[in-house]
């Protein structure tokens, strides 16, 4: 296993700063994902861990040991790319044991070694079919067998379901942890799907405009989002603002709108502050059900409904107009009609306080 120091590492396309004096560090056998929206300078990291982009300014160090002035071949990572990237005129294995080819490594060494990576991506029995022949979930299997085969210090995959069906998404996600784990491989993996994310890693770095907005557990990044755009990129929020009061004994934040949220932690009084609270932090009870005394109850009324399935997303109208977004989980909303009478309570706790917008 390795680990991956980035220590201040910068890179630029003319006047574009895609990576802006980036440090991190990916520890032994971890699965990190680095995440953000298009052009916010993840796969141009990746590419420079690869070696396939050069560094303006910085050190990336394997094992303590500077790689950045190594040439890709000499770094000993494997890498799987978004569009497989798999040889059309090799067979399943032919593709597999093209590295351990251009590596010299004996024939018979060889074979038994695709053999392995074929069965570890579940695609033995396929070893003779050709491209052509495989589907897309099947090609992927192919190109992570092949990258896993040399046996590399570091795996980086790079948006490496894009390309794949929904469904299947949701499956090779599973199985890529799954094998990273069962190899106890260090490896870097790029997205933009946030739902991926959360599923896969160990840690996850949020980035955006060529810097590190956040870099923790997945819990940690979707429950405690350290900056509003963390907040908001990682699915849906209710995020408001306001002032704090104290209330009741209580230390609250009365909103734009008047209405008042009650937040766990002190905050100066007076202090202008954005905050988040997520749709499914709200719970839809009964006027007369027990909750919490620590928690927080809103009236409001029903706005409009969506049906998802097992989950409903809703409206919930507070006072005048303030509009906050609800999630349920199998909620009997058979009985609610737009317009009801409806009371929420929240968990303090569950309100992330941001700093002065």
């Amino acid at each position: 296993m390795t680990t991956i120091s980035i220590e201040g590492v910068s890179r630029s396309f003319g006047t574009l700063a895609a990576v802006r004096s980036v440090s991190l560090t990916v520890e032994n056998g971890e699965l990190f994902t680095l995440l953000g929206p298009s052009g916010c300078g993840k796969t141009t990291l990746l590419r420079m861990i690869a070696g396939f982009c050069d560094l303006d300014s910085g050190t990336i160090r394997f094992d303590g040991e500077p790689i950045d002035r190594l040439p890709p071949h000499r770094r000993n990572i494997g890498m799987v790319f978004q569009n497989f990237a798999v040889f059309p005129n090799l067979t399943a294995a032919g593709n597999v044991a093209y590295g351990l080819r251009a590596r010299g490594i004996a024939a018979a060494e060889i074979e038994r070694r695709v053999a392995q990576a074929l069965r570890l991506v579940h695609l033995d029995g396929m070893s003779e079919r050709w491209p052509h022949q495989l589907s897309g979930g099947q090609l992927q299997r192919v190109a992570i067998a092949r990258a896993v085969v040399i046996e590399p210090r570091v795996l980086l995959l790079d948006e490496p379901l894009s390309n794949l069906d929904a469904k299947l998404r949701v499956e090779m996600r599973g199985e890529i942890r799954g094998l990273v784990k069962s190899l106890a491989i260090t490896a870097v993996y790029v997205t933009h799907d946030q739902e991926e994310a959360l599923a896969m890693s160990d840690r996850i770095a949020v980035m955006r405009a060529g810097v590190i907005e956040q870099v923790a557990p997945p819990a940690v990044i979707y429950r405690h989002p350290a900056t509003v755009f963390v907040a908001e990129f990682m699915g849906t929020t209710n995020l408001l603002a306001g002032v704090v009061r104290r209330h009741e004994g209580e230390i609250v934040i009365v909103s734009a709108s008047g209405h008042e949220f009650a937040i766990a932690n002190r905050r100066p009084l007076g202090a202008a502050l954005q905050f988040s609270l997520r749709p499914e932090a709200l719970r839809l009870i009964d006027a007369r059900d027990a909750v919490p005394a620590e928690w927080h109850r809103l009236s409001a009324r029903l706005g409009r409904i969506e049906l998802l399935g097992a989950l409903a997303r809703f409206e919930a109208v507070v006072g005048d107009g303030l509009r906050l977004q609800v999630a349920v989980l199998d909620a009997p909303l058979e009985a609610l009609t737009q317009g009801s009478d409806i009371t929420l309570a929240y968990d303090p706790r569950r309100v992330t306080v941001f700093a002065t917008p």
